[in-house]
């Protein structure tokens, strides 16, 4: 589609670099009549290792260098990082081509450049510029309170759980459902509760409408309400030549239906993903938003695929391939390697979980003296609790470990309470942080704290004039009168960012000693949290992102593997995708945990767990290990037995699949023999039914 002029110029440019399918798809598109670049609709499927990421920063790249304003360019990601490594990537490739500096102002997550949008529109759409943003936690917690307030904590039956509610809203609002097949089809054991979870979402939103502040699904939810205005929509979309998306795989229905009003031709959109990774189902991501892609089009988008892998060796490959032909639907593709040939990779049969700890320890260990390091190696797992026994087998041995999920920074106490006085001075409506704040001080509870909220009233601005003449506790007297101040500073119009939060930390600091006995360890959090905020123009902006998009913590040092030269690395599949390893161990490979037995009922979620698996896969360069142990430890078990079950060899390792292997480890009695050290592996029986039939 790119005239033979402008092609000839890609082989002397940045683009020589790629491989053909890269280059087509980052160069794709022509000059059109007016001299304006231009591309229709197009989808790049990216195979797991098939340099997406430089492909997309290219893309940008060749955009800008073809005459693209880069205020014209909207790019959509999943993580602020992926936005930052691509933006980057695409700067360092246009410095080499043109003087000057270039900056993408539109590269951002979903979430980020909602919220700016909005703010932007506010007025359009019903909004108050400036809006707060809840993070998940805080969330949490304010539909518990309504939850409390409607009586639903105290229902003679076991009414969903704190952790639940929010997730069943969100599932609500992200997929687009109905509420009775969101609980029908996700949340069975809630369906009961159906009127009195509608009251609760009602008073939920009710409160944020009262409180001037969005969650994080409603980021998208007012974004994608803005956009079924066509007007508006039109004028958004306008403001953007060109708008390419990360990970298309991972978009919910809010997301694709965003896109499709802003470009409802198509024109100029450029989606990058592989359905083969689409494994979010429980976030709301629908796979059928890459899949069904092309068609959205009249003509359909081009699609383009990439199928040279940079990770892996082929005998990885040829079981990751194999795998994901067995899926109901895809785009085709058949990965092969660049780096050529190597091991095969191991089916490894183990009597327990026990066994399956020792196993692989050793294995680790003899990879370490083979010149691996421990933090080029990973044990992946369906289920985090699968990991417990090895944890166990590890802190044994004195093998340093990292599991990857663990606290971030707005789930850490000492960051909350900070910023919840940001938070209330950013917004003096948002009653929930000013509730927060209000009870770091002692002798301030609940009740102390509403009644000065109430004091305050439907008049934020008077917020410094009734916290300086509330009668404050006698035992928050000393810290009151320093909390008029820093809240004083904070509502300066004229206060510079981000030295707002030197008198909020000094303000803090006795606080933090009074409530936590490793204080100087959180203290070095917040040191972080200082050289974040210096990256953050507004105090806005600092607080909107970190809500979005929040950096794992670094203050916990208790047991903290980091202080190691060296670690292990533990992890849900889905936290590693994305990632990659020289040795490569996925435990509890059974009927019941991959697929994972919540799973089996619908064949889409069949097919979700099959590419679960294939990411699990794919994750490794060298070196594959699948263990599967002949029994395992499971919890909920009838009264009587001792808690264990028998493993059935997964459905997923079809004939087809365990020729890719070889064998190692001893036979079960229930599955085929033959399958010895060294050998081709035996076909499997369908035995899943009856593990199945146990639940």
């Amino acid at each position: 589609m790119r005239a033979d002029g402008q092609a000839g110029a890609l082989r002397r440019g940045p683009l020589d670099s790629l491989n053909p399918e890269q280059r087509a798809a980052a160069g794709f598109g022509e000059r059109g009549p007016d001299g304006r670049f231009d591309s229709p609709p197009l989808l790049i499927v990216a195979g797991a290792g098939t340099g997406k990421t430089a492909t997309l920063a290219h893309r940008v790249a060749h955009l800008v260098m073809q005459g693209v304003d880069p205020m014209r360019i909207l790019l959509l990601t999943f993580s602020r990082r992926a936005a930052q490594e691509m933006t980057g990537r695409a700067e360092r490739l246009m410095a080499a081509a043109r003087p000057g500096p270039v900056r993408l102002p539109w590269a951002g997550t979903f979430h980020s450049i909602g919220a700016r949008l909005l703010r932007e529109y506010a007025d359009r759409v019903g909004l108050d510029a400036s809006f707060g943003i809840l993070d998940r936690g805080d969330a949490a917690d304010l539909v518990d309170v309504v939850r409390h307030e409607l009586g639903l904590s105290a229902t003679r039956q076991r009414f969903p759980r704190k952790d639940t509610c929010p997730a069943i809203y969100s599932q609500r609002v992200n997929s687009g459902w109905p509420l009775e097949r969101v609980l029908q089809e996700v949340f069975p054991w809630c369906s009961e509760w159906r009127d009195e979870l509608s009251a609760l979402f009602r008073g939920y939103v009710e409160r944020k409408q009262a409180n001037g502040v969005l969650d994080y699904d409603d980021l998208l939810l007012w974004w994608h309400a803005a956009m079924s205005d066509p007007l508006l929509a039109a004028e958004v979309g306008a403001r953007f030549d060109h708008v390419l998306v990360d990970e298309y795989q991972d978009t919910n229905a809010l997301q694709a239906q965003i896109l499709l009003a802003m470009k409802p031709d198509g024109r100029g959109l450029a989606v990058v993903g592989d359905d083969a990774q689409s494994i979010y189902a429980f976030r709301a991501a629908d796979v059928g938003n890459i899949l069904d892609f092309p068609a959205k089009f009249a003509p359909p988008a081009r699609r383009i695929t990439l199928e040279t892998n940079y990770r892996s060796v082929q005998p990885v490959l040829d079981a990751a391939n194999t795998l994901i032909a067995q899926a109901t639907r895809q785009h085709p593709k058949v990965l092969h390697a660049q780096r050529g040939g190597g091991a095969r990779p191991q089916l490894v049969t183990v009597v327990d979980e026990r066994a399956q700890a020792d196993w692989v320890v050793d294995a680790v260990l003899r990879h370490r003296e083979a010149a691996v390091p421990l933090k080029r190696q990973a044990v992946l797992f369906r289920s985090s609790h699968h990991g417990a026994t090895l944890e166990i087998e590890l802190a044994r041995r004195n093998i340093p470990f990292v599991k990857h999920g663990g606290l971030k920074f707005l789930e850490a106490a000492h960051i909350k309470d900070l910023l919840s006085v940001l938070r209330w001075a950013e917004n003096p409506r948002n009653a929930i942080a000013g509730f927060r704040a209000l009870q770091l001080m002692s002798g301030v509870g609940p009740a102390t704290a509403q009644r000065c909220l109430d004091a305050i009233g439907g008049a934020p601005s008077r917020l410094p004039e009734v916290l300086r003449g509330y009668a404050a506790p006698a035992a928050a007297r000393e810290e009151w009168s320093g909390f008029v101040e820093v809240m004083t500073i904070l509502l300066d119009p004229v206060a510079r960012w981000p030295a707002q939060l030197e008198p909020v930390r000094r303000w803090y600091r006795p606080l933090l000693e009074r409530r936590h006995d490793d204080a100087a360890v959180r203290a070095a959090d917040l040191d972080v949290l200082q050289s974040i905020a210096a990256g953050f123009g507004t105090r806005e902006r600092f607080l909107t992102e970190l809500a979005l998009d929040p950096p794992q913590a670094s203050g916990d040092l208790a047991g903290d593997p980091l202080r190691d030269e060296d670690y292990l690395v533990l992890s849900t599949v889905h936290s590693a995708k994305g990632q990659e390893w020289d040795a490569v161990f996925v435990i509890n490979v059974n009927d019941g945990n991959f697929p994972n037995e919540y799973a089996t009922g619908r064949a889409e979620s069949i097919d979700e767990e099959r590419r679960l698996l294939y990411v699990a896969i794919t994750r490794a360069r060298d070196a594959l290990y699948l263990i599967e142990p002949q029994r395992y430890f499971v919890t909920q078990q009838p009264r009587h037995g001792d808690g264990y079950v028998h493993g059935a060899r997964s459905r997923f390792l079809t004939d087809a699949l365990l020729g890719r292997f070889e064998c190692v480890g001893p036979t079960a009695a229930h599955w085929p023999a033959g399958a010895a050290d060294g050998t081709a592996c035996a076909p499997a029986i369908d035995v899943g039914a009856r593990l199945r039939d146990m639940w």
